[in-house]
């Protein structure tokens, strides 16, 4: 089978991926959620001008001379506006957030004038308009301020709260379910006894799409038997899983019974030879709505795959506006031979120089096996297929890493 390119297979995982259906939740419930709709603001903010320091409300003009003297007729506080008006030689005590009474058109603040019982002597001359806020300079009633798509920041929860949403409309979020395949492994903590290893893959692949925004569900490791691996599907599928992800299994050995066990759970499957470095095979098939990632068992290429195809089908199915990864432009920190046909990930530590030029350091291993290199690595070094041979301080491509 020939090797399908990397793009060619994304488009297939993304292949029909719109987003979950919406619902409304609380908003101390919203952080990192997606939201469904355009969210407009409810009110205007703020609805009358306030104070932005202490000091006074006066007009203008009666403050516009040093040693001008007003009279003190009264006393704002935030939440307690003045009832009446400021006329010509007169002031009102005004605090921060304070509603600008009638009359007054700035505010001199209290470290430019001398108190003297009901009496203030003007040290700094007041401008119209300073230090006040004016009615809706932050915001006005119906303007569209966080987008559909929009994941939101706990910035974003602010505002919605000031814009006086206590609910947010969102997708539902992704369920992600993880199964492990392979007599071989053993859980962190045991003793691997001979030919066996310890078990990596789900934690790192439950934190991905934990991070990005999907609830996951640990089917746990079946065993290399085929009941044991459909069995483990069928746990998937009664879960109410959007995705399941398998790890290890994806190849074509004898042993390797993952395509067997999804055909015969009804899956309609699409297996590839995927000309990619590290993971080139990898499974996509459907059951339904459920969708499948048959990841290669290597940490690294499970962890590449995962974060090159799982990630961006969580995010369109979240109902991300942007779904797929930022690359950036760096240059290289060493020299590099030529690319064969597949296309190369490349695990890379990145030194940002003073003059601020982003550096991409390859690692010295690139084997698939080598959990350490994956950890300090901090974004994947994209070669094209065929790249020829590229010196230090030549252009590249980096996609970084979660942080």
């Amino acid at each position: 089978m020939a090797l399908m390119p990397v793009s060619d297979a994304l488009a297939a995982v993304l292949a029909g991926a719109e987003p979950l259906p919406e619902e409304t939740i609380p908003l101390d419930q919203a952080f990192h959620r997606v939201l469904a709709r355009d969210v407009a603001a409810r009110r205007t903010q703020p609805r009358e001008a306030m104070s932005a320091m202490d000091g006074y409300a006066v007009r203008a003009a009666d403050a516009a001379t040093i040693d001008s003297q007003l009279t003190v007729i009264g006393e704002v506080a935030a939440g307690r506006p003045f009832a009446g008006s400021v006329g010509a030689g007169e002031a009102v005590r005004i605090f921060t957030g304070g509603v600008v009474p009638a009359g007054a058109d700035a505010v001199v603040i209290q470290e430019d004038t001398a108190a003297d019982g009901k009496r203030i002597t003007i040290k700094e001359a007041a401008i119209p308009g300073r230090h006040i806020r004016r009615a809706g300079i932050d915001f006005a009633e119906g303007d569209v301020l966080l987008r559909k798509g929009t994941r939101l920041t706990e910035r974003d929860l602010a505002l919605a709260a000031g814009m006086n949403h206590p609910h947010l409309p969102v997708q539902r979020r992704p369920k992600v379910a993880v199964l492990a395949t392979g007599d071989e492994l053993v859980m962190p903590g045991a003793t691997p006894g001979p030919g066996q290893i310890v078990y990596s893959n789900g934690y790192a692949l439950h934190a991905l799409a934990s991070q990005e925004g999907a609830d996951t569900v640990d089917l746990g490791v079946a065993a290399d038997t085929l009941e044991a691996t459909a069995a483990g599907i069928r746990r998937a599928r009664e879960s109410g899983a959007d995705i399941l992800v398998t790890s290890g299994g994806a190849s074509v050995g004898d042993h390797d019974l993952v395509q067997q066990a999804l055909k015969a759970e009804g899956i309609a499957m699409s297996f590839w030879k995927i000309a990619m470095r590290p993971g080139k095979p990898m499974m996509h098939g459907r059951l339904g709505t459920m969708r499948v990632i048959g990841l290669p068992g290597n940490p690294v290429s499970s962890y590449v795959c995962a974060f090159l195809f799982m990630v961006p089908l969580i995010r369109a199915l979240s109902g991300r506006a942007v779904i797929h990864h930022r690359r950036e432009r760096a240059v290289l920190g060493r020299d590099l031979n030529a690319n064969d046909q597949r296309e190369d990930y490349l695990r890379a530590r990145l030194e940002r120089r003073d003059d601020g030029t982003l550096i991409a350091l390859p690692v010295d291993h690139q084997d698939s096996s080598l959990l350490a290199n994956l950890a300090a690595a901090q974004a994947l070094l994209v070669r094209a297929p065929f790249a020829p041979k590229a010196e230090a301080g030549s252009p590249c491509e980096v996609l970084p890493l979660p942080v």
